[in-house]
């Protein structure tokens, strides 16, 4: 699959490096998916446990038999606590500086017409000195909701670069005249999932795109 990188496979599944820009399944108006990819490439085709917005970039794993499928769309779907639970971390480039540096945001969000509870925790990461209007984060996901931390850093008035949804328009046209900002600057980092859970350790990382990094460099 061209733009695609394994990072992981065993007999159980195999973690992939989605592109930005590229859906994870099909449906109205989708062209092409990770979802049709995969059916093109293998037999069987490996099957979708969790999801990445279309315009994340990052670690997305994906189950090679129905059975692998049911496991570890059980583990995805349990509660996140401090021991046994997966952690999904994040990075994103967010306008101005969350105080305080770090944080967790509980804001509810609508989901279908109902509000429900969403957790993120979120801590700015220091030494890039030149983005001094902007801010490295590193996030972990406490639930998984639809677009939750796009929204919830909107909320707290840091809205994610590049974000076309909840982000600030005004300064997203900007940089895209000032500094080639073209894509969401929000990348699925880490995976891991302890041994207890799946029998055995994935600790699973995915290196920033080009144009993420070129954005943290300055060019």
């Amino acid at each position: 699959m061209k733009n695609i990188t394994v990072l992981f496979e065993n007999d159980q599944c195999m973690v992939l490096n989605k592109p930005a820009g590229l859906a994870v399944q099909g449906g109205e108006g989708v062209g092409t998916s990770l979802d049709s990819l995969l059916s093109a490439e293998y037999s069987p085709r490996p099957l979708l446990v969790h999801r990445l917005d279309k315009d994340t970039s990052g670690v997305i794993l994906v189950a090679k038999t129905k059975e692998a499928a049911a496991l570890f769309a059980g583990i995805f779907a349990r509660p996140v606590s401090v021991t046994f639970s997966v952690q999904k971390q994040y990075l994103a480039v967010c306008a101005g500086r969350p105080t305080p540096e770090s944080g967790t945001i509980e804001t509810d969000l609508e989901i279908r017409g109902a509000a429900r509870k969403a957790k993120t925790s979120y801590r700015r990461i220091n030494g890039v000195s030149h983005l001094s209007d902007f801010s490295l984060l590193e996030l972990e996901l406490g639930t998984g909701r639809m677009h939750q931390i796009r929204r919830h850093l909107a909320s707290i008035g840091h809205p994610i670069l590049g974000d076309d949804k909840y982000g600030d328009f005004a300064l997203n046209k900007r940089l895209r005249k000032e500094r080639g900002l073209k894509r969401l600057l929000l990348h699925a980092s880490r995976l891991v999932i302890p041994e207890g859970l799946c029998g055995f350790t994935l600790d699973v990382s995915a290196p920033l795109p080009e144009y993420f990094g070129a954005f943290l460099e300055g060019s």
